[in-house]
């Protein structure tokens, strides 16, 4: 068995078109099993970039939230 994993923008005309030909394709075969999951990350990819590429950068210091008051100062 083989499985392929798709990531399909359905907000576009493509995506739209290549989900619904799949749907119906794939609605009454027994050998072949269409999974949707849906994307679980609810940030924009350029956000959570930009907030690694920060996490990794030199000379920042995190703080602990609990303290967050105190070391303000």
């Amino acid at each position: 068995m083989t499985t392929i994993t798709l990531k399909i923008n359905e907000n576009t005309k493509k995506g739209k078109a290549f989900l619904e030909m799949a749907r119906v394709f794939f609605e009454n075969s027994t050998e072949i099993i269409l999974i949707e999951e849906e994307d679980n990350s609810h940030y924009n990819p350029d956000f959570v970039a930009k907030i690694k590429k920060a996490s990794a950068e030199k000379g920042r210091e995190m703080i602990n939230a609990e303290n967050l008051w105190e070391s303000i100062e």
